[in-house]
């Protein structure tokens, strides 16, 4: 075998050259003004990344060595989302993700899914003790996760699912017979336009909250589900997803379950389910919509999501349709059996770039989550609408650089297609709705960057 002499035949050079040739080249003008860019989570992105100024890299724990293909199943009748799933399946999705607003009949939904798959999602819009564990029973061998968070719930609908003592007494008692029952859903926070240091921080202040409640009632949380929101930065959002991992490892450490247990065993099991963001999806030029969810999944995927349930391009917009769903399914299998993003495990670690990123949203996140603690945490916040505005803030920042153009969307604030019309291609109303009730503390509210910008592109076609 010949040696590969390469890298032989190359003499090293210092971050230090590197930086004296840059600053050479510039001719004058400044380093930093010129080649360092700034983030909204307060990080500088630098023009170059090298191993000496590399600290020592961090193990990311629980990564997956293999990602499955999910897609959403809204269930209003049981027979019919059972053969939507068997299509699904039979055309190479890997997992169901099951929504339901109301009880359906789970006995039928069993029945009638002849395809297999695994494993099950199910996140459903209410909280029935006896129907969970109807479902529990009728699932046997099957692995599910239930996928219960009723601290979202509060967060996003404003109320609690019956009050804060049942919402945990249902909780503490499905555990006991389901360990995949716990979630946590960051998701609401990205969609909302909270920074990647707010969705972290906010994830783990969220968990802290169960947890603390756990170890109180001595309830065991072997497995917690979190379900991510992945954005357009790229390289950000690979690093915001081992951040996650990295920061649930320190705070599960934290508690007293975890410091009895023998060196390398894991207390609680992380699992991830990431998703693409609405908050960037269009209306108008709306094919440019897989272009996002592509690198949206790419990022998930690098990151170390356990499962990806990838968005069709014309959700927004469009009622399920097979040709959109088939897209969005074909995406992830391109990814998969294509482009062999299944075939290496933590493909990130060792990337200077990647590395800094997580170390540096993982320390800004750390500090934010114990400020919340400081402050009473998570629930606390929330009651006083300090989270609430914490978000809007970043949202609005976020809405300006939108709105000026510093952050594009294309066929939407740069280069839009005059002459696209959509006021006849709505089947679903893409804006958010209110809901008037009374609630215990101001929701939560998901909103799209071009909203305003589409309504108003709406009353002016012809």
């Amino acid at each position: 075998m010949t040696k590969n002499t390469l890298f032989s035949n190359f003499d090293p050079v210092s971050s230090k050259a590197f930086k004296q040739k840059i600053q050479f080249d510039l001719k004058g003008a400044s380093y930093n003004d010129t080649l360092i860019s700034h983030t909204n989570e307060g990080i500088d992105i630098k023009p170059f990344y090298h191993r000496d100024e590399a600290q020592e890299f961090l193990e990311v724990p629980g990564t997956p060595s293999h990602w499955s293909i999910a897609e959403d199943i809204f269930i209003t009748n049981a027979n019919k989302a059972a053969r939507i799933a068997n299509d699904c399946i039979a055309s190479g999705t890997e997992a169901l993700y099951f929504i339901a607003d109301a009880p359906f009949d789970i006995s039928q939904l069993f029945k009638s899914l002849t395809q297999k798959a695994s494993p099950l999602y199910f996140t459903l819009h209410f909280l029935d003790e006896a129907f969970y564990t109807q479902l529990i029973q009728e699932a046997g061998d099957r692995e599910i996760y239930l996928n219960i968070d009723p601290i979202h719930h509060l967060a996003e609908e404003g109320n609690w699912y019956h009050n804060l003592k049942e919402d945990h007494r249902i909780l503490d008692s499905i555990l006991k017979h389901q360990k995949n029952t716990l979630s946590v859903d960051i998701d609401l926070y990205q969609n909302a336009g909270a920074n990647m240091v707010q969705q972290l921080a906010y994830g783990l202040a969220h968990v802290n909250e169960y947890l603390m409640h756990a170890e109180t009632l001595s309830v065991a949380v072997p497995s917690i589900t979190f379900q991510v929101a992945v954005g357009s930065h790229y390289f950000f959002e690979i690093a915001k997803l081992r951040a996650l991992r990295q920061l649930i490892a320190v705070l599960v450490h934290e508690y007293a379950f975890a410091k009895s247990l023998p060196a390398g065993e894991t207390a609680i099991t992380t699992h991830i389910i990431a998703r693409p963001t609405r908050r960037n999806k269009t209306i108008y030029d709306y094919n440019t919509n897989m272009l996002r969810t592509t690198t949206e999944a790419m990022s998930a995927i690098l990151g170390g999501a356990d499962t990806i349930v990838n968005m069709p391009y014309d959700e927004i917009y469009h009622k399920r349709n097979d040709f959109g769903q088939r897209i969005s399914r074909n995406q992830l299998i391109i990814l998969k059996e294509e482009s062999y993003f299944d075939a290496v495990s933590n493909p990130s670690d060792g990337t200077y770039y990647i590395e800094a990123i997580t170390k540096q949203l993982a320390e800004k996140a750390l500090a934010l989550f114990k400020d919340i603690e400081k402050q009473g945490g998570f629930l606390k916040q929330l009651k006083e609408g300090t989270i609430q505005r914490k978000i809007k803030e970043s949202a609005q920042k976020e809405q300006a650089q939108f709105d000026s153009q510093e952050k594009i969307l294309l066929g939407t604030n740069k280069h839009p297609n005059p002459n696209d019309r959509m006021k006849d291609s709505l089947e679903r109303y893409p804006f958010v709705k209110t809901k008037p009730r009374k609630t215990l503390i101001a929701p939560i509210i998901k909103r799209r960057l071009s909203e305003a910008m589409e309504q108003e592109r709406l009353k002016t076609e012809v």
